[in-house]
């Protein structure tokens, strides 16, 4: 499949959204993924296209986030060696089972997750002392899960991890949000590796997401400090029950 200098640049621009939006609200997926079926490519090649390209929000969003990032890596290095696992094991899920056994459970992930990051400060009372300064067993586990999503299909794994991470963790939103980039990020690394060498990946596709989420992800890591964090954390978890639903009515529509 070949794609022309106009669909280039649109998809150039997808990727400016996708990264503005997945630094700041962890729903990158929700514009790309889109724009790569909008492209004409089937949904597994989107899916692995999509996968790759992120990287350039992973990269934008770390190099916007320095500042928050600070004084994280020692909790931040073991879980990402846990969702480095979990990415592969994902992207392993992906090239073994049928292309579209996924569109079943995916709506109802997304769905739950927002309902989660909702319900993050009173679960977060509930969870009062647990593992708010490492990474302990349940949290580990967790991420894991997350990390498989991720390598899966990836779609709202950052709401996923930020509604995890807002869960045990006690920090400004901001910190968790970059903390949360960073985690998603390297699951995502794996599957993307996963992925390269399965000859499905449309690289021109890839190539012009990743240039433009670069530049959207670093935007977004800035705004993310100055926007109030009770509105935000709303605003995303909206944001992920409506990819949940839209999801949802692809998924039961036949």
């Amino acid at each position: 499949m070949i794609i022309d200098a106009g669909e280039f640049v649109l998809l150039l621009l997808a990727g400016v959204g996708a990264g503005l939006v997945g630094a700041t609200a962890g729903l990158a997926s929700l514009v790309s993924y889109p724009a790569l079926l909008a492209a004409g490519m089937p949904p597994v090649v989107a899916n692995m296209t999509n996968t790759v390209a992120m990287l350039g929000t992973t990269a934008g969003a770390a190099a916007g986030a320095r500042p928050e990032l600070k004084g994280q890596w020692r909790r931040l290095l073991p879980l990402c060696l846990i969702t480095t696992a979990g990415g592969g094991c994902g992207g392993l899920v992906l090239l073994l089972t049928p292309p579209d056994a996924f569109t079943v459970v995916v709506p109802w992930l997304i769905g739950g997750a927002a309902l989660v990051l909702l319900a993050g400060p009173r679960l977060r009372r509930l969870a009062e002392g647990a593992e708010r300064h490492g990474i302990g067993p349940v949290t580990g586990a967790a991420a894991f899960l997350v990390g498989v999503y991720g390598g899966y299909f990836g779609a709202a794994a950052g709401v996923l991890m930020l509604a995890l991470l807002t869960t045990v963790w006690t920090q400004p939103l901001a910190r968790t949000n970059a903390a949360k980039n960073i985690a998603t990020g390297t699951a995502n690394l794996i599957a993307a590796a996963v992925f390269a060498f399965t000859g499905r990946v449309l690289w021109p596709a890839a190539l012009a997401v990743c240039l433009g989420s670069v530049a959207g992800s670093w935007l977004g890591s800035i705004l993310v400090r100055y926007l109030p964090a009770t509105p935000l954390r709303i605003a995303i978890a909206i944001g992920g029950l409506a990819l949940a639903v839209m999801l949802a009515r692809e998924a039961y529509a036949g």
